[in-house]
């Protein structure tokens, strides 16, 4: 590994090539933050892809794309005059400082908070937010309207849980989640599109309940379980084809045979 003095060198070196590439490469020099927008959004999902597949060195040229996007609006926030990366960093570290009383003693008190689990720690980060200068105004303002549903509905359960809004047993969870599957039911029984979709709006935000608070991550259990069907679904496939068979020529027995097969592989 490396000393911090070269890592320090490294990310000079980082500023140094996109002070370059801003003035003299045509494509860069174009760019905006809004037009960096999209591709930002596109790095993020590499790098979760890249993470979850456990490969070093994926993660590696990952988290290198991100941080490219990070310096890069910074380069612009400066040309604006209105932040550099300096700012970015300090503004970081301000706010780490502030978050973590338990570490950093304020100092109006001199005296660290207690904060001895990390359940206690997360309360107390999410009741810091909401007295920062600028910071949330509402325990819940802070989660991004854009996030995919199944992570807003986690981080917006995971907030309210920080300023105590939960369960008091975990295990009450469960008549939460037979009720909205029995209201769901009762939706689709009575052929009502619209409130069946309200309901199972419903179903699915008490799932995701019911895996925080057994600590599951739903957002990873379920991409868990879109790899392994995709990788049952190729076998599928690919024995299909090695038969010189299509799939929709196969009858539903014939397919459920050669999946029980991929599953064994699984096992």
């Amino acid at each position: 590994m490396h000393t911090k003095e070269e890592k320090l060198a490294a990310f000079g070196r980082l500023l140094d090539v996109m002070d370059t590439l801003r003035e003299k490469c045509p494509w860069d020099r174009k760019q905006t933050n809004e037009s960096l927008r999209a591709n930002t959004i596109e790095e993020t999902y590499e790098l979760s892809d890249a993470l979850l597949s456990g490969d070093a060195d994926e993660i590696k040229k990952e988290l290198g794309d991100v941080l490219l996007h990070i310096v890069f609006y910074a380069k612009i926030g400066s040309e604006k005059e209105q932040f550099d990366i300096a700012d970015v960093c300090n503004a970081l570290c301000d706010k780490l400082i502030f978050r973590h009383p338990h570490v950093y003693p304020p100092a109006e008190t001199g005296q660290k908070a207690k904060a001895d689990t990390e359940g206690e720690v997360l309360q107390q980060w999410e009741q810091l937010k909401t007295r920062e200068k600028d910071g949330n105004k509402r325990v819940l303002s802070g989660v991004p309207k854009s996030l995919p549903a199944l992570i807003k509905a986690y981080r917006i359960q995971d907030k309210a849980r920080g300023v105590g809004f939960d369960w008091e047993q975990r295990e009450q969870v469960w008549d939460k989640v037979k009720e909205e599957v029995a209201e769901f039911e009762a939706e689709v029984g009575a052929m009502d599109a619209d409130r069946a979709e309200a309901e199972f709006g419903d179903v699915l935000f008490s799932l995701v309940n019911a895996a925080r608070l057994y600590h599951i991550n739903p957002d990873n259990a379920l991409e868990r379980t879109n790899r392994k069907f995709i990788r049952r679904f190729t076998y599928l496939e690919e024995h299909t084809i090695r038969q010189g068979r299509k799939l929709t020529d196969m009858t539903l027995s014939e397919m459920d045979a050669i999946w029980e097969e991929a599953k064994a592989l699984d096992e």
